[in-house]
């Protein structure tokens, strides 16, 4: 268990624009590349986060947040690794359609997921709640690993907010008020009394 003097901070940021990002199709556990706009926000990214003094980068294995990553990385050049419980939610056979597949030849099943909150869960795919679990697993274990420093975080839109509003006590509620902005750096904390949000919507990667 850590101490008040050992708190280990982790600043989480999604991974940079890819094809599929640009064309609203769902990603999940699969993977489309970083487009030349992406491969720019992450280098980007990089030059603003740079300053805050990171100790190291913790990632998801996806390419999009490993490219991502290590683009940021040519910039703050510090320790780099990758953890496969950082990865998106699995959308199962939802994966690589979009929205508007979504919407036009499977309404009835998305509205009853949308409803389900933490329960959400695409055919063939996994829930929130486990996303929660598995990566609030990967960040106390990196807490314990490398007590009292500074690890930021790239991962991916879902496990954010999994983290975020569980922690926050959110349903997970599409009728709920928004509190994450898009192309944020927030803050998260780990001491004695466990893991906590410290700040949200930190700073603007634009």
């Amino acid at each position: 268990m850590t101490s008040k003097t050992t708190m280990t901070r982790f600043g989480l940021i999604r991974h940079a624009q890819t094809r599929w990002n640009r064309e609203k199709r769902i990603q999940g556990q699969g993977d489309s590349p970083l487009t030349s706009d992406g491969k720019r926000q992450a280098t980007r990214w990089g030059q603003l986060l740079k300053p805050l003094g990171w100790d190291r980068i913790l990632a998801s294995d996806t390419g999009r947040a490993r490219a991502t990553a290590e683009l940021i990385n040519t910039i703050v050049n510090i320790s780099l690794t990758f953890d496969r419980r950082l990865r998106e939610q699995d959308w199962g056979k939802w994966s690589g359609k979009t929205i508007v597949d979504l919407k036009t030849d499977h309404a009835n099943e998305l509205k009853a997921q949308e409803e389900a909150g933490w329960a959400f869960c695409p055919p063939g795919g996994e829930d929130r709640l486990l996303v929660w679990k598995r990566s609030q697993k990967a960040l106390l274990e990196a807490a314990a690993r490398w007590p009292g420093t500074s690890i930021l975080v790239v991962t991916h839109e879902g496990v954010i907010k999994s983290l975020i509003y569980r922690l926050c006590g959110r349903k997970f509620l599409a009728g709920e008020p928004a509190i994450i902005k898009k192309h944020q750096l927030h803050r998260l904390a780990n001491d004695e009394n466990g893991l906590r949000v410290e700040e949200l919507n930190v700073m603007a990667l634009e």
